[in-house]
């Protein structure tokens, strides 16, 4: 015969050990702490449907034709996982409208690629390169180093110094006093490039222009 008081000793305890999971279960989970990159996420999206003015503040050789060229970014689609900021210049008279920085998460992070097409909107022999971040950043600014898909495009298309390539995005939340949007490329000798890379334009949150026409091969 089973002992009667053995069998309830070890039912009561069972009972009490599964109602506390059913509780425990039951009650609401805190909700985990926006990362970095989603307020950086979060302040580039306050942005969504706007566009503004900006220029060229880096001095390279390399870029004297954007030097006093006047500058749009439009920040034009946004989705859970998607913004896409195409980026307008005028050059010689004309509105270069070729390039879209479009920006995913990931697993991972956050990944950055160049959308590049010609005028009749087909792709450019370069286009969706960039690069993934490699650490969380900061809300303001997340660095995107050059990923191994695009190394490779940049050997095949003979573009071997652009293989140590770190683009940077900058912003801050719509509304703040003083407000900046940067883009940002840079290589260096320490970082394996056969020579300094400086290219960045800023872009005046405060300045909000009227939307330009789609970019290439977007409309």
């Amino acid at each position: 015969m089973i002992n009667r008081h053995f069998a309830l000793s070890t039912v009561v305890p069972a009972l009490i050990l599964t109602g506390c999971a059913e509780t425990a279960a039951d009650e609401p989970q805190p909700d985990r702490p926006p990362s970095a990159q989603d307020e950086f996420w979060d302040a580039l999206s306050s942005h969504c449907g706007k566009a503004y003015r900006g220029s060229l503040v880096s001095t390279d050789e390399a870029d004297a034709d954007f030097a006093g060229a006047d500058m749009v970014m439009h920040v034009r689609e946004c989705s859970e996982d998607r913004i896409a900021v195409p980026f307008h210049v005028e050059l010689n008279g004309e509105w270069d409208r070729s390039r879209t920085w479009v920006i995913t998460r990931t697993g991972d992070g956050l990944r950055l690629k160049h959308d590049h097409r010609h005028e009749d909107g087909e792709s450019d022999a370069v286009t969706m390169y960039g690069g993934d971040t490699a650490s969380d950043g900061t809300a303001h600014a997340q660095d995107f180093p050059v990923d191994a898909e695009s190394v490779a495009l940049f050997r095949a298309e003979d573009l071997t110094a652009s293989v140590t390539n770190v683009w940077r995005v900058e912003v801050d939340p719509a509304g703040t006093e003083d407000g900046v949007f940067a883009f940002q490329l840079q290589r260096t000798v320490d970082g394996g490039a056969p020579g300094p890379r400086f290219f960045r334009v800023e872009y005046d949150l405060t300045d909000e222009v009227a939307p330009p026409p789609p970019a290439w091969g977007h409309e």
